[in-house]
């Protein structure tokens, strides 16, 4: 976040030459996903996955990362995503 004399503003994407760009990443995904880490997902350096042994489930609990993501306004790369793996 910055101030100008127009307001407040925030970065949607991180700005270049940001310093532990990894560090806070992980701090933000750690913290968005603290309830799900290690249960349906794990989440690695710049990777997150959503896992279930069941097929009937694993919808749900992508459901639930997908509205964590939406909730926080948090956008993926279309081109870095993969489904059904």
């Amino acid at each position: 976040m910055f101030v100008t004399d127009r307001g407040q503003h925030h970065y949607k994407v991180m700005p270049f030459e940001l310093r532990n760009a990894g560090a806070t990443y992980q701090r933000l995904v750690n913290k968005l996903f603290e309830s799900l880490i290690r249960w349906t997902m794990e989440v690695y350096v710049d990777d997150m996955i959503v896992k279930n042994m069941l097929d009937a489930e694993h919808g749900q609990d992508l459901r639930k990362t997908l509205d964590i993501l939406r909730t926080f306004d948090v956008k993926l790369n279309p081109k870095k995503c993969v489904f059904g793996v």
